[in-house]
């Protein structure tokens, strides 16, 4: 489902040479486009916010200084790097940063979970409707699935071209079949190696934590502590470790994201190619989107609760934006002979369905 829903939206950037919003304000109507933007800036914002809250928690394990400073410090760090560092330097660091997530792995393994309860849990999945069950269905769906994952990577595609000296949209649209399938491949290996290291997150909280009956965890640094004496120190620093890593990683990319589809629907120039003087509007909305994010965490929302919330708000708007991703990328006008592939349509229609009946299936279990 992952592969389906990043390759559309890498397609239709290549193809089109626009981001994701700036298609759908030329094609649909604001009654359309003002909602599904409303709802992914939403999203975008309070799982920011949760992701700031865990990192600092995490980061209070290593730095004994009080969380609201670390949060404000770590808040202007990454609005700095966005702002004053080029494109290449982004990418280079989260490349980087992608191995930081082995952490998850190796903390795992430290925990010596049952392999056969291991086994087990993986091939046989216990399902239970209920509505803590569905909440966290929904949540882990909205957080592999969220809007800022489309967006971004239209974007990312727009990006890549304007380094290759593709300035203007006419420059930039059409894409070859070589093109797509590195794209295909990328993209695979990429969510291949996503549902891996989420695989090891679970397997780390289920074979410790949840076996202990530890299953009120209020921050990353509970947590983290609590896997210690389950695990050992190492597995409870490299969990740590592996917060902090996906904090760095997911809140430039939920702000610049953000930033990307308020641009485009308001007809801003945006991108990170462009000088703070060239683009201002763009590094505001991103300075802005990141000091929402920081300031949400002075309300004393429970960072783990939020990010759940956000996945839930994330898993309720994925499928609507989802379906216009495909009705788009089917559009053989702007597409031309990219449309999309029976098989991958099957595989789009089959995401949406299952996110939707998850969804209503929450829903159902709210009135019960």
């Amino acid at each position: 489902m992952m592969f389906a829903v990043v390759y559309l939206s890498s397609k239709l950037g290549q193809v089109s040479g626009k981001g994701l919003f700036h298609v759908i304000r030329e094609i649909y109507p604001r009654w359309i486009l003002w909602p599904l933007l409303i709802g992914v800036l939403i999203g975008n914002t309070i799982e920011a916010a949760a992701d700031l809250g865990g990192m600092a928690a995490a980061l209070q394990l290593f730095i004994p200084i009080s969380t609201p400073i670390i949060v404000v410090v770590v808040a202007a760090m990454i609005v700095a790097l966005q702002v004053c560092g080029s494109y290449e330097l982004i990418r280079n660091i989260f490349r980087w940063l992608a191995l930081a997530l082995f952490a998850y792995v190796a903390s795992a393994l430290l925990a010596r979970p049952d392999r056969w309860e291991v086994l087990r849990g993986t091939f046989v999945p216990t399902i239970h409707f209920s509505r803590d069950f569905l909440s966290i269905l929904v949540a882990i769906i909205g957080t592999s699935l969220s809007a800022y994952l489309y967006t971004w990577q239209s974007n990312v595609e727009v990006e890549e071209k304007i380094a290759q000296g593709r300035v203007k949209v006419r420059e930039r649209q059409g894409s070859s079949e070589s093109d797509l399938h590195k794209s295909r491949t990328d993209i695979l290996t990429g969510m291949l190696f996503s549902n891996v290291i989420m695989y090891f997150i679970i397997l780390a909280t289920g074979a410790t934590l949840f076996k202990a009956g530890q299953t009120n965890i209020d921050s990353a640094t509970q947590a983290a502590e609590a896997l210690r004496p389950l695990a050992g120190d190492a597995a409870g620093i490299l969990f740590a470790v592996g917060i902090i890593a996906v904090g760095f990683l997911a809140i430039p990319v939920m702000t610049t994201g953000a930033a990307y589809d308020l641009c485009q629907v308001l007809g801003w120039k945006g991108s990170l190619h462009a000088k703070p003087s060239e683009a201002a509007a763009f590094y505001l909305v991103i300075t802005g989107f990141t000091a929402i994010a920081a300031c949400l965490n002075f309300l004393g929302l429970n960072p783990m609760r939020a990010l759940i919330y956000s996945g839930i708000v994330q898993g309720f708007s994925t499928p609507p934006l989802l379906l216009f991703i495909l009705l788009i990328t089917n559009n053989r006008l702007l597409m031309g002979d990219k449309v999309n592939s029976l098989p991958l349509n099957i595989l789009s229609c089959a995401t949406v369905i299952v996110i939707f009946a998850a969804s209503i299936g929450l829903v159902v279990t709210w009135f019960m």
